[in-house]
């Protein structure tokens, strides 16, 4: 579960650094490396999506952690 974890935030880190581009340059880095819209771009768009649903998981065991 740990690898999964980390996989996931990585991701979100990922999507996080692409949203701050977004909003400061307007500069999409997924969009730059991968294209527009290519198949490629949206299953990053999509794992991204996916890890960000996951990481809502943290709360529950950070909770529980204490």
């Amino acid at each position: 579960m740990k690898t999964l974890d980390y996989i996931s935030l990585v991701l979100v880190i990922i999507g996080a650094i692409n949203w701050g581009l977004i909003g400061l340059f307007e500069l999409d880095l997924v969009r730059v490396v991968f294209g527009e819209m290519s198949m490629l771009s949206r299953i990053i768009y999509t794992l991204v999506g996916i890890a960000g649903l996951y990481s809502l998981s943290f709360f529950g065991r950070i909770r529980n952690d204490d």
